[in-house]
């Protein structure tokens, strides 16, 4: 929303700076975007031509002498046909910006004649198209002044950046209403007097939609007659330019003007080409118009037109179309002001892909209650430029306004923003703002003015309040000290939130942040297609389910990847998967896939020979690297071979912490679940629920334990078992371990055999034990005891035999 400050100043009565209007603006919320104080037209002076020459080398080209005020003429070559001697103008030194040439001025030579300077036209001034001469001021005009100043462009534009919630300062107008509730000044609130009409208007108007009537809440407009459609004055020529407005004509100027003054659009449609009546109704499908920018469009049931016996006239709301449109030859016009549904109007704006200042104030709520006195305003700008004979003000459709009453706790502003606002002083804002309270007290029923569709509810109030008494009032508060000097700040999920991904980017992974939607195929590919997790209203069709998994976005995100020519790589992601619809079905997941040769020991080709693909065992290891990292008891989780099925079956497992816990699941991706997800190439997975893992029974502590390294020499002793074929190599080691926990410190499998000599169903599994004297060196009966109760444990709880 853009605006010029003698624009302010109109609706205004204020003595304040720029500087403070603009830190004001953006204190009440209307945050300003940007600010142009014009300091680019400072260089252009008033300047006089004191002799006029013929070009010596051109026939189109005069040699001026220009007096700038300051007893030093200067010389000129200029093009300009009205250049002569005695004219005074717009004249630009060398150094000076030239904005409608996008040019800085240099000393040079033209057709060899030496040139210091430029007299300006209004083109390149930015003031107007005008370029077939230079500005011809008048006789008295200052010479030496600032032709800024002289010509009103030194007037600063302000622009807002708008949040949606404020159709109301979509208008000067409404901007300097806040303005003033601020303490800023006094809002010049001057009433709307009806102009008078002769009879009724020549043109008549139908609603035409049914059942459908809150398309077009109302409807205003009278015709008049006799208009004289020339250019609008210089003052608002000016002001729509410095909003990036082109001056059209003075009837489309008006519309333009007030739409962004007051907020209110109209249009004016030439009643000489509008055939019998008016008529408010739904497109028919394949319906077409041609809009005022030139661009034809196909309308459907959807779209709301203005139309007559011919066919459609004007998109509603939105753009007025090219054949009623007002040119110089226009006598007779039809001004409308008209009301119209904001969604429908957003919904037609996004289809046909418009966008315009009417569409922005419809489809944010217009004041209701300003449409007939918005059609009295533009009646008499016309009267004042163009004349003519007005007829009555005719209405249809419009029921009134049924204004909205909020209960005001004055209680709330402290409990909502921490500070104490007196109930006498919320009150008195609220009502500098428009609205009406009724009585007194702790509890006031407050009447919301037409123009603010946006307050609904108390704290709508509050903010309200808030913003004019000023945010910037609120003191700031020191943060609660805690009880200790090293109490805990984050929650356990943070911090192992936080491990898990410093653990995984150690191992060479990169982070991705992958949709939270993914398609239903891929929803039921991993668990997941529930219709409690189906979104209501999804941004794609690819995007209709909650995911069930991190696993999907990481395989599709690295097949993105791989088509781009990046085979090798590794992609993790800590995040939320959904189980239900509830918070507590929400997980708090680690994933992570690799592709390709992205191992942690490198990727890519190698010159000693092809380099391994990642497997089940580079996913089992990112797996427990999580794990430990997020504090789990490693050295008691259990490792199931098999694992769900969008893991191959038999190339993935399970990492479980007792018979029911799960705390991840790893593994190579099915054949199925990769073709289904149109994913290709070597790739594993895993997934670590770090929600699972249990909270730990001693309090966190920085302290390191103590270090006891043992005096003594460590043994190794190798032992090989015959067991079933179906027997996990983790239950032997467990087992091993279990044959004495105090000297036992690790237990490692090194060697695996499956031959007929072992028998039918049968393996041999090798391992390695670690034993770690502490108390005195062993001696060969020690080793022998410890021996026997290996090959005890691991018999007993596997059935293994000790191979001979």
């Amino acid at each position: 929303m853009k605006f010029t400050l003698s624009w302010l100043k109109d609706h205004l009565e204020t003595e304040a700076s720029l500087d403070k209007i603009v830190e004001t603006l953006t204190m009440i919320g209307l945050e300003v975007e940007s600010l142009d104080d014009k300091a680019a037209l400072k260089p252009f002076v008033i300047a006089k031509v004191l002799t006029a020459s013929r070009h010596p080398d051109a026939d189109k080209l005069q040699v001026l002498t220009v007096d700038t005020g300051d007893g030093k003429p200067l010389q000129v070559v200029c093009g300009a046909p009205n250049a002569r001697a005695g004219l005074i103008g717009a004249f630009a030194a060398p150094g000076a910006y030239v904005p409608g040439i996008d040019l800085t001025l240099s000393v040079g030579k033209i057709r060899g004649v030496e040139s210091h300077g430029m007299m300006c036209s209004e083109r390149e001034l930015q003031m107007s198209d005008e370029h077939n001469g230079i500005i011809d001021l008048p006789a008295d005009a200052p010479v030496g002044t600032s032709f800024a100043a002289y010509a009103g462009l030194d007037d600063p534009v302000i622009e807002i950046n708008l949040t949606p919630n404020r159709p109301d300062c979509t208008s000067v107008y409404g901007i300097a209403r806040d303005l003033a509730a601020a303490g800023l000044g006094t809002l010049k609130s001057q009433p709307i007097e009806p102009v008078k009409g002769a009879g009724p208007a020549q043109v008549n108007v139908s609603l035409e939609l049914g059942d459908d009537k809150h398309l077009c809440p109302g409807f205003a407009w009278r015709t008049i007659r006799g208009v004289k459609n020339g250019h609008s004055p210089k003052w608002l020529q000016q002001r729509l330019i410095a909003i990036g407005l082109r001056p059209i004509n003075a009837l489309v100027d008006i519309t333009n003007y007030l739409t962004f003054d007051r907020g209110r659009p109209l249009h004016v449609f030439d009643a000489d080409k509008v055939e019998g009546g008016l008529t408010v109704r739904r497109a028919r499908a394949g319906e077409q118009i041609l809009g005022l920018n030139g661009k034809e469009y196909t309308l459907g049931p959807d779209n709301v037109v203005i139309a007559d016996a011919d066919g459609v006239e004007s998109i509603g709301g939105i753009m007025g179309g090219e054949h009623s449109g007002c040119d110089e030859n226009t006598t007779n016009v039809v001004v409308e002001s008209a009301l119209w549904d904001a969604m429908n109007i957003a919904r037609t704006g996004r289809t046909l892909g418009i966008i315009t200042d009417a569409r922005y104030r419809f489809e944010r709520g217009v004041d209701p209650e300003f449409m007939v006195p918005g059609l009295e305003l533009a009646t008499q700008l016309v009267l004042d430029f163009c004349g003519g004979t007005p007829s009555e003000t005719q209405l249809v459709g419009y029921k009134g306004h049924a204004p909205k009453t909020v209960q005001f706790p004055a209680s709330e502003v402290k409990r909502l923003t921490g500070i104490d606002v007196p109930a006498e002083t919320g009150l008195d804002i609220l009502s500098r703002l428009g609205f009406v309270p009724q009585g007194k007290g702790e509890l006031v029923d407050v009447v919301v003015p037409s123009w603010r569709l946006d307050i609904d509810g108390k704290a709508d109030l509050v903010e309200e309040v808030m913003r004019i008494h000023g945010v910037d009032r609120i003191d700031p508060q020191p943060l609660l000290s805690h009880a200790a000097v090293n109490g805990k700040i984050l929650t356990t999920l943070q911090i192992r939130t936080r491990n898990a991904r410093r653990a995984l980017a150690s191992r060479g992974m990169m982070e991705a942040v992958t949709w939270s939607f993914i398609s239903e195929d891929s929803a039921r590919a991993f668990g997941g297609g529930q219709p409690e997790l189906k979104l209501a209203n999804p941004i794609a069709a690819d995007m209709s389910d909650m995911r069930p998994s991190l696993l999907p976005g990481l395989l599709a995100a690295a097949q993105r990847n791989a088509d781009r020519g990046f085979n090798d790589l590794a992609l993790f992601e800590v995040s939320g998967t959904y189980e239900g619809n509830t918070p507590e079905a929400q997980r708090r997941v680690a994933a992570g896939v690799r592709r390709g040769t992205a191992r942690l020991e490198g990727s890519g080709r190698h010159w000693a020979g092809n380099a391994a693909t990642v497997g089940v065992f580079d996913a089992k290891a990112d797996a427990l690297a999580v794990l430990e990292a997020s504090g789990a008891p490693v050295d008691k989780l259990q490792i199931e071979s098999g694992g769900p099925a969008w893991y191959h079956p038999g190339r993935s497992g399970t990492i479980k912490l007792g018979p029911k816990v799960i705390l991840g699941t790893f593994g190579e991706f099915h054949p199925k679940t990769l073709e289904t997800l149109d994913v290709a190439g070597s790739l594993c997975g895993f997934e670590v629920f770090i929600d699972a893992i249990p909270e730990p029974k001693q309090k966190a502590t920085r302290t390191k334990p103590a270090l006891n390294l043992s005096d003594f020499q460590a043994v190794r002793r190798d032992f090989a078992f015959i067991v079933d074929k179906s027997v996990e190599a983790g239950a032997i080691v467990r087992a091993a371990l279990a044959g004495d926990k105090k000297l036992i410190t690790g237990v490692q499998v090194f060697d695996l055999f499956e031959g007929a000599s072992l028998g039918e169903g049968k393996k041999s599994v090798a391992i390695e034990v670690a034993i770690q004297p502490q108390e005195r060196t062993l001696n060969d009966e020690d080793l022998e005891a410890l021996t026997r109760r290996v090959v005890e444990s691991v018999s007993k709880q596997t059935g293994g035999v000790l191979r001979g």
